[in-house]
């Protein structure tokens, strides 16, 4: 199965980070205040940043190395990505 790594953008300007088998469904899944007691404080606006590829495991390393990264260096592989599409 196939699992991604995502980044939201949310309305008090932060950043969050999880993984998925579908990052539709998860966004809509945040959006409605169900899963993440992080979404009870703020919205998510948009997925800013995903990667797929992953199986869990690595997805689940993966979230971890991005949820250490500052806000200035989530921005730079937002950025990154955006670049290369």
């Amino acid at each position: 199965m196939d699992w991604f790594v995502y980044i939201i953008h949310c309305s008090d300007d932060s950043f969050y980070t999880g993984i998925t088998t579908d990052p539709d469904r998860r966004f809509s899944q945040h959006a409605c205040a169900k899963g993440a007691k992080y979404f009870r404080a703020r919205q998510p606006l948009k997925i800013v940043y995903q990667e797929s590829g992953h199986c869990r495991s690595s997805a689940s390393k993966r979230e971890i190395v991005i949820k250490k990264l500052s806000r200035n260096e989530k921005m730079q592989l937002m950025g990154a990505a955006t670049n290369e599409a």
